[in-house]
């Protein structure tokens, strides 16, 4: 049965592409297009992954992210001088427009 008309995308298509890995609607769009036009297939290709994908780990389970430590500056740097910034040049006035 299909299940992107607007593409052709077939049940047994989208669960070949679950079968290589793809377990996102998304996924399964950058490999076959599936979902990316009118968008009314997306709910049903996330019916027929039906699982959480199995590459991924629980949040709980990461590892925890330090912020990575701040680069030492070396005795030698020097601070760069302070430039002042360009001058900018007036802009000519305007003139009226004559009555005619």
């Amino acid at each position: 049965m299909y299940v992107c008309s607007c593409f052709g995308i077939t049940e047994d298509q989208v669960r070949a592409h679950a079968a290589a890995g793809a377990c996102t609607p998304r996924q399964i769009a950058a490999t076959s297009g599936a979902g990316t036009d009118c968008g009314s297939c997306v709910r049903r290709i996330q019916g027929l992954l039906g699982r959480p994908c199995p590459r991924r780990e629980p949040a709980a389970a990461a590892p925890e992210r330090r912020a990575p430590e701040p680069a030492a500056v070396p005795a030698t740097a020097r601070p760069l001088p302070a430039t002042p910034a360009p001058a900018l040049s007036p802009r000519p006035a305007r003139t009226p427009a004559a009555a005619v």
